[in-house]
């Protein structure tokens, strides 16, 4: 796939879903371990697998990546140090249908993995399309140190109002939510005044 097409971002749901890793080593295990904390169903295949992917609650073939095994899955990941191996990954993904990923090889890979922040249900995702992994991961670093607890405070406060409003049979649409968000919650989260904060989520949606 080549990294100068303008990608197409979307956040899968994998709860439930089967998703195979080939390869068993240290970025395999990470690799896994994304999976895994989305829900996923991990299926591994690799002629050896090292203590950290075993500690996983994945499945494990010890044994080489055959032609067709990607075909039921609903993604895969390679993280092998072998190029052979990620393209046979690659075209047997194409031919069945499968999305893959190939670790630190774009051009045998059908989408590319973001540097991810969390907090809470909010995720910032940063990407490079493949160009250069290093940025991505500097740049997640510097949307971390600005992405503090306090935001996660903040998106429950407008999840709770908003669901609040939908009770009521009132529509979430049209309101200034956007007014809200430039006023003074976030200061008054950071200084302990939740209530407050909620109080001037209110305010600035009932004027709207």
């Amino acid at each position: 796939m080549p990294v100068e097409v303008p990608q197409y971002p979307v956040n899968l749901v994998l709860a439930g879903r089967r998703c195979l890793v080939v390869g068993g080593g240290h970025i395999a295990a990470r690799k896994a371990q994304g999976l895994l904390a989305c829900g996923a169903e991990v299926h591994v295949v690799a002629p050896r697998v090292g203590e950290e992917m075993r500690q996983l609650p994945v499945s494990i073939e010890e044994r080489r990546y055959q032609e067709g095994d990607v075909a039921g899955y609903r993604l895969a990941v390679t993280a092998t140090d072998d190029p052979a191996v990620n393209a046979a990954v690659y075209r047997d993904g194409e031919a069945h249908g499968v999305w893959v990923n190939s670790a630190d090889d774009p051009g045998a890979s059908s989408f590319t993995l973001p540097s991810v922040v969390r907090r809470g249900p909010i995720m910032v995702a940063v990407s490079t399309g493949g160009h250069s992994p290093a940025l991505a991961t500097w740049l997640k670093r510097q949307v971390d140190s600005q992405l503090g607890p306090e935001y996660e405070v903040l998106v429950g406060l407008l999840s709770s109002e908003r669901e609040a409003l939908k009770a009521a049979g009132r529509s979430t649409e049209g309101l200034d939510w956007q007014m809200a968000l430039d006023s003074d919650m976030l200061t008054l989260i950071r200084a302990g005044k939740v209530q407050e904060a909620r109080e001037r989520l209110q305010a600035c949606l009932s004027s709207s």
